[in-house]
C-alpha cells in the first residue's frame, strides 16, 4: 500500500513536470487546467504522507515538533486507553446491563442440564481436583488439619453443644430405637449366660452350703433377672426406660448447665483426643481423604463423580425452569460484578496501562502501523486525488474569474 500511494505521488508529479513543461512552451490552452490539477494532488499527497508518517516516526528524521506522536506519547496513550476503559466499559451500570441482558443463569441451566455437558464439567472439575490435590504439600495440609482443626475443636467447650444435640434426640424420641436395641442384647445375653450366673453364684456363696442348694438359688437368681430382663424388653412403658429417659434428660440438662458434668466432659473429650488409635487416625486423615479424592477424581464412573453429574443436571434443569432462581442467581452475578468493578476498575485498567508502558516505542509504533497502516496509506491516495480534483476547482474557477 506504501508503494501504491507512493506510486500515486510520483505520478501526480510527473504529470506536473509534463504539464509545466508544455505550457511553458506554448502549450494548448487546456493543458494548464492538467498542470494545475497535478500540482495540487501533488502538494495533497506530500501533505497527507507527512502526517501519516508524523504519527509513527519523524518524517526524514528531522526534529520537527509534534512528530512520532505515538512512539513519544506511548505512555499517555495507554492511560488515556485505560481511562477509556474503565470509564466506558467498567462502568457498574454498563456491566449489569450487560449481564441482564445476556441472562447468565438461563444460558449456563440451559448448557449443563445436557448430559453431554455435565460430563465435560464433571471430567473438568475432577482433573482441577487431582490438579490441586497433587500440588498441596501433605505436610502442609496435615499441620493444618492438626493446628487448625482439632484445635478448634480442642478449644471449643463440647459439653452445650452436645447437650443441646442430646435434648432434640429425646424431645423426638429417636433414643427409642437405641433403647430397644440394649434391651434385646441385655435380653439375649442373660438368656445366653446361664452357666455364669450359675459359676457366679457358686463361688459367693457360703462353703458350707451344699450344692444343690446353690444351684436353686442360682436358678432362682437367673429366672428373676431373665424376668426382669423380658419384663424391660417387652414393656414400652417399664419403669426402668422411664428411668432411662429421665437419666438422659438430667443428663442433657446438666452437659449445658451443670459446671461438674461440662468439666467432666471436657476431660473425656480431651482423653478421647490423647488416646494413641486417634491420634494416630489424626495423622493418617489427610491421606486418607487425599486417596479417596484422587481414585474418585480418577474413575469416570465412581459414586462422586456420578453425584456430581446428576447434581450439575439437575441444578441445569431447575435454572431452565425457575425464573425466580434464575433471577436471584443473576442478581447475585450482578452484585459480584458491580462490586468488583466498584472497587477494583482501578487495578483491572492498570493492566491495560502497565503493559502498554513496558512496550518497546519503536516496537509499538511498528506493531500499530501494520494493523491501521494499510487504511492510512488510503488516505495519502485519497489525498492525492482530493489534493488534484481541488486543484482543478480552484484553477477553473480562477480562470473564470479573471
Amino acid at each position: 500500500m506504501k508503494l501504491v500511494a507512493t506510486g500515486f505521488l510520483i505520478g501526480a508529479t510527473v504529470i506536473f513536470l509534463l504539464s509545466h513543461w508544455w505550457e511553458v512552451n506554448a502549450g494548448p490552452a487546456w493543458i494548464g487546467y492538467v498542470r494545475a490539477a497535478a500540482e495540487a494532488g501533488m502538494v495533497g499527497a506530500l501533505a497527507d504522507w507527512f502526517a501519516v508518517t508524523a504519527l509513527f516516526r519523524r518524517p526524514l528524521r528531522l526534529p520537527i515538533p509534534h512528530t512520532a506522536i505515538i512512539p513519544t506519547k506511548k505512555d499517555t496513550i495507554g492511560d488515556s486507553l485505560g481511562d477509556f476503559v474503565g470509564q466506558n466499559f467498567l462502568a457498574e451500570a454498563v456491566v449489569r446491563d450487560k449481564l441482564e441482558r445476556i441472562e447468565v443463569a438461563a444460558r449456563v441451566g440451559g448448557w449443563i442440564a445436557q448430559p453431554e455437558n455435565a460430563d465435560r464439567v464433571t471430567a473438568e472439575v475432577a482433573t482441577a481436583a487431582r490438579g490441586v490435590v497433587t500440588v498441596l504439600r501433605d505436610e502442609d495440609v496435615q499441620e493444618i488439619i492438626e493446628q487448625v482443626l482439632v484445635r478448634k475443636l480442642l478449644e471449643r467447650p463440647i459439653g452445650p453443644p452436645l447437650g443441646k444435640v442430646l435434648e432434640g434426640v429425646l424431645a423426638d424420641g429417636s433414643h427409642h430405637r437405641m433403647v430397644d436395641l440394649v434391651c434385646d442384647r441385655a435380653y439375649d445375653w442373660v438368656t445366653a449366660n446361664h452357666e455364669m450366673v450359675l459359676r457366679v453364684v457358686a463361688e459367693r456363696a457360703p462353703s458350707w452350703t451344699p450344692r444343690f442348694v446353690d444351684e436353686l438359688v442360682a436358678d432362682k437368681v437367673f429366672l428373676e433377672v431373665q424376668n426382669f430382663a423380658w419384663a424391660v424388653k417387652t414393656d414400652p412403658e417399664h419403669p426402668m426406660r422411664k428411668a432411662v429417659d429421665t437419666f438422659l434428660i438430667e443428663f442433657a440438662g446438666d452437659l449445658q448447665r451443670d459446671p461438674v458434668t461440662m468439666e467432666r466432659a471436657e476431660q473425656v473429650k480431651q482423653q478421647l483426643f490423647d488416646h494413641p488409635d486417634v491420634q494416630r487416625f489424626i495423622g493418617q486423615a489427610w491421606g486418607t481423604v487425599k486417596g479417596m479424592i484422587l481414585d474418585a477424581a480418577a474413575d469416570p464412573s465412581s459414586e462422586l463423580r456420578k453425584r456430581v453429574r446428576d447434581g450439575l443436571i439437575s441444578l441445569g434443569k431447575r435454572l431452565d425452569s425457575d425464573p425466580e432462581l434464575r433471577a436471584k442467581i443473576d442478581g447475585w452475578l450482578a452484585d459480584a460484578a458491580g462490586y468488583v468493578v466498584r472497587h477494583y476498575r482501578a487495578e483491572i485498567t492498570t493492566l491495560i496501562t502497565d503493559t502498554v508502558a513496558r512496550w518497546d516505542a519503536e516496537e509499538t509504533s511498528r506493531k500499530i502501523e501494520l494493523q491501521v497502516g494499510r487504511d492510512l496509506q488510503w488516505i495519502r491516495i485519497n489525498g492525492t486525488v482530493v489534493g488534484a480534483l481541488a486543484g482543478l476547482a480552484i484553477y477553473t474557477v480562477s480562470q473564470l474569474l479573471f
